[in-house]
């Protein structure tokens, strides 16, 4: 009987990951597998490095098991690269990976080849999104629009005068319009802490902690 591992993910704690051990629970067991272990993660797919797959492919290497069931490939990877990364060292580890929604096995030559092609057709994707991206930005400075942020329409010195002045970083925020984060740029950018303030009286210059 082979060793399995099962391998599930979810994005946030509200999801529930018990749904997909149930159905690789299952699984397994229709195919006749043994499971060793079960490796869960709570976080976004987007992140390479995540514990419970970072232990799975730890586990790999050590011949722990023969076959690694997962509910979906986008539990193992929302970028292709990565994706590919892991099934490659996978496979050069001759373990297995069967995908439950896709219905994708690795361990026959068909597995395989399909891995290839959704490879290259979801490289493709990726290739024409970013050139519809790059096309759309062509296109806006061509027609004079205005790409990414607009400047701060703003009088910096009145800002950064007010917050030296003794104001509170909310206040000066408020009237100015503008977030508190940005007034402790503009403070930066003029080469004053935005956390330690002189208010300038006639009779004394006093260094004041500010409140923030």
């Amino acid at each position: 009987m082979k060793k399995a591992a099962l391998y599930c993910r979810v994005s946030t704690g509200d999801q529930h990951i018990e749904t997909q051990l149930l159905d690789l629970r299952e699984l397994a067991k229709q195919r006749g597998l043994e499971i060793v272990r079960e490796y869960t993660d709570v976080i976004s797919g987007a992140k390479s490095k995540r514990p419970g797959l970072d232990s799975l492919m730890s586990d790999a290497r050590r011949r722990r098991f023969d076959v690694v069931l997962v509910a979906a490939f986008d539990r193992i990877a929302r970028n292709v690269r990565h994706f590919l990364d892991v099934l490659d060292e996978l496979s050069h580890l001759n373990v297995q990976f069967i995908s439950m929604r896709e219905n994708i096995d690795t361990g026959g030559p068909l597995g395989r080849a399909m891995l290839t092609i959704i490879g290259a057709i979801s490289e493709l994707e990726r290739s024409l999104i970013v050139e519809r991206v790059k096309a759309g930005m062509r296109r806006a400075k061509l027609e004079g629009r205005r790409i990414g942020r607009a400047p701060l329409n703003i009088n910096r010195e009145e800002v950064v005068s007010d917050r030296r002045s003794g104001m509170s970083l909310t206040k000066v925020a408020r009237k100015h319009h503008i977030s508190r984060a940005s007034v402790c740029r503009l403070m930066r950018e003029a080469g004053i802490s935005p956390t330690r303030v002189i208010a300038q009286t006639p009779q004394t210059s006093t260094q004041l902690e500010a409140a923030a």
